[in-house]
C-alpha cells in the first residue's frame, strides 16, 4: 500500500477505511465481522481509519476502540463532531462550539482507548457559530495533545479559507465520486492552493456505482439508502446508465467497477485520500487494489464523457441530512 500526505505532515495510505456502516445506516451490524475487516485492512496496509461520534451514536467509535487495543499497528484515526442525534433518530442538530468540541473530544478519546485524535473534523458547519471561534478551541486542543490535526467537513470555499487562516487545515472531508463532482469548481483548487488533503467519502455512490443496486429489493431492511432520493425506485431506474458506464470502463480496464472509482478519485490529484467504506472482506480487499491502476488522461477523458452524458436524478441527501452543507 502507498501513501500520501494530508496538508504538509499527516502521512497515511493511500486509501482508508470509512468505519461508519459497521455501526448504522446500512443495514445489521456485526461486531465480530467488523473487527475482522479492520484487521484485515491493516494487513493490506490500510492505517486511515475514519470514524465519528454520531455513528451508532457513539457505538462506532468504541468498536474502533476495541480493535486498537487489540492490535500494535500504527493506526491513523480521524473522528469528528459537532452532529448532536439520539440513537435511533435520524433527526439532527449541528453545535460546533468550542465547548462542544471540548466535550466531544474527551469523550472520543475515551471511548477509542487513545491520548491523541490524528484528525479530528468539524463534521458539519452551523453557520450561526462562527468559525473562527471553533477553530480557537480546536487550536486549544491541539495545543493541549488531544488532536494533532484538524479537519472540516462538508465546508463551503468561504468558510474553509476563513477556518484556514485562523490555522492550517490539514483535510476537508465531502463526498466526491463519478456522480457527486460538486466540489471541483471550488473545494479542490482551494485544497491545492493551500496544500490541504482532500478525503472523499462515498467514493463508490454508496455502492451504486460498483453496480451492486438495481431496485430497493436489492438493500437490506432497515437500510438508511431506501430514504434518499437517489434511491428511490424511479431515481435507481434512471440513474443506471451511470453504473453501466461505470463498468464499461471497468471492462476495457480489465478491472472492477470499485476500482475504476476509487482509481479515478486518486487520479486527481496526489493529495486525495478516499474512504470506501465496507463491512466485507471480499470488497476491502477489492477496493486495495485499485490503487495499482493507473489512468491515462483518455482513460480520464472517455470516463468523464460517458458520465457527463447521463442524467444524475436525485439529492445526494434528505433536507434533513443536508443539514451544514455547503456552510
Amino acid at each position: 500500500m502507498k501513501s500520501r500526505m494530508l496538508g504538509n505532515a499527516l502521512e497515511v495510505s493511500s486509501l482508508g477505511l470509512g468505519c461508519m456502516g459497521m455501526s448504522e445506516f446500512y443495514g445489521p451490524r456485526n461486531d465480530e465481522q467488523s473487527l475482522r475487516v479492520l484487521g484485515r485492512a491493516v494487513d493490506l496496509g490500510i492505517n486511515f481509519f475514519d470514524t465519528a461520534d454520531m455513528y451508532g451514536p457513539h457505538h462506532n467509535e468504541e468498536l474502533l476502540g476495541k480493535f486498537l487495543q487489540s492490535t500494535r499497528a500504527e493506526v491513523k484515526v480521524a473522528t469528528k463532531f459537532g452532529i448532536v442525534r439520539r440513537p435511533g433518530e435520524y433527526n439532527r442538530t449541528l453545535d460546533n462550539s468550542a465547548s462542544y468540541a471540548r466535550q466531544c473530544c474527551e469523550a472520543s478519546l475515551k471511548r477509542l482507548g487513545i491520548e491523541q485524535i490524528d484528525l479530528y473534523y468539524v463534521h458539519r458547519i452551523n453557520p450561526t457559530q462562527a468559525i473562527e471561534e471553533t477553530m480557537a478551541g480546536l487550536v486549544q486542543l491541539k495545543e493541549q495533545g488531544k488532536i494533532a490535526h484538524i479537519g472540516l467537513s462538508e465546508v463551503s470555499a468561504e468558510t474553509l479559507r476563513r477556518a484556514h487562516a485562523v490555522h492550517p487545515i490539514s483535510a476537508v472531508q465531502t463526498e466526491y465520486s463519478l456522480w457527486s463532482r460538486d466540489v471541483e469548481k471550488d473545494i479542490l483548487p482551494i485544497c491545492q492552493e493551500l496544500g490541504i488533503g482532500f478525503v472523499p467519502y462515498s467514493p463508490l455512490g454508496r455502492g451504486f456505482l460498483s453496480g451492486l443496486f438495481k431496485s430497493q429489493s436489492d438493500l437490506a431492511s432497515g437500510d438508511v439508502r431506501m430514504n434518499l432520493p437517489r434511491f428511490t425506485t424511479d431515481a435507481l431506474n434512471a440513474n443506471q446508465p451511470i453504473a453501466q458506464a461505470v463498468f464499461n470502463m471497468a471492462q476495457a480496464k480489465s478491472c472492477t467497477p470499485a476500482q475504476i472509482c476509487l482509481a479515478w478519485l486518486l487520479s486527481k490529484g496526489d493529495n486525495i485520500v478516499p474512504i470506501p467504506g465496507t463491512k466485507r472482506e471480499t470488497f476491502l480487499e477489492d477496493n486495495a487494489q485499485s490503487v495499482d491502476i493507473l489512468l491515462t488522461d483518455d482513460d480520464q477523458a472517455a470516463i468523464e464523457s460517458a458520465i457527463e452524458k447521463c442524467n444524475i436524478v436525485g439529492e445526494r441527501y434528505t433536507p434533513e441530512g443536508m443539514k451544514g452543507v455547503n456552510a
